[in-house]
């Protein structure tokens, strides 16, 4: 059964590129093998979805912010865009990007 969703869809945030692997606990699935291939304070998206339904939740393990639960908002073809249960800290975001963010480049100025 897929859960009502009561926030708003917030996919303006600035997304990051990452390459993350990750074993997400599909609750109702089991666990599930996701690429997280960005990431915003806000959620994320994988590119090795399968079947899944909106409303459909998540519990993934990220650097600094641990565990945390998710959503599923969209899915199309082999991607599905996840908002988390509440917003990352602007600190603990940056933190995790500096972590996740594969090329030196695009990670933040200090």
């Amino acid at each position: 059964m897929a859960s009502h969703l009561s926030v708003t869809d917030q996919r303006a945030a600035i997304r990051h590129p990452v390459d993350y692997n990750v074993i997400a606990d599909y609750l109702g699935r089991g666990d599930v093998d996701f690429h997280i291939s960005n990431i915003s304070a806000t959620g994320f998206m994988i590119d090795n979805a399968q079947d899944g339904e909106r409303g459909d939740r998540v519990i993934v393990s990220f650097p600094v912010i641990g565990r945390i639960e998710a959503y599923l908002i969209w899915s199309k073809d082999n991607r599905a865009g996840f908002q988390f249960e509440r917003i990352i800290r602007v600190d603990d975001f940056l933190e995790m990007i500096d972590q996740l963010q594969p090329n030196p480049r695009l990670r933040r100025r200090r």
